[in-house]
């Protein structure tokens, strides 16, 4: 039952998946290192790293980032110290699959037109922060 599960998670994740892979092939195209660590794609180098350290207007350069079941890092260090929270974003991202880019954008969305901050008060990263800190605690 366990192996189906995974299997459904997976399969229902693979849109976005497949996508970010593209993603994994042009940072190891351009020198970036590949792994994989809990049923999870990481890399980090190459063309990852320089997208992530251009960052967003709104953030400014980005330590890492979850897309499906691959995680891009701006750098070992990074995805060392960010990994339990972007594994909260796989998982959420097999709650929602497909629906999950969507409902993050629209959260934080709504987060900006209530006067919150769109990233920190967004709920999918309040579940992150609270569980990384969590298991910081322990």
């Amino acid at each position: 039952m366990y192996y189906c599960r995974r299997t459904i998670a997976y399969l229902w994740v693979a849109p976005v998946t497949m996508g970010a892979l593209l993603l994994v092939v042009a940072g190891v195209v351009t020198g970036g290192r590949p792994g994989v660590i809990r049923g999870v794609v990481e890399v980090h180098g190459g063309l990852v790293t320089w997208l992530l350290r251009r960052g967003s207007p709104w953030m400014g350069p980005i330590a890492a980032m979850t897309l499906g079941h691959v995680i891009i890092g701006r750098d070992q260090e990074c995805l060392d110290h960010s990994r339990y929270h972007e594994h909260v974003h796989v998982r959420q991202y097999e709650r929602w699959g497909p629906l999950f880019i969507p409902m993050y954008l629209g959260a934080s969305v709504w987060c900006w037109f209530k006067g919150y901050d769109p990233y920190l008060d967004n709920p999918f990263e309040l579940e992150a922060y609270a569980a990384d800190q969590a298991r910081r605690a322990l």
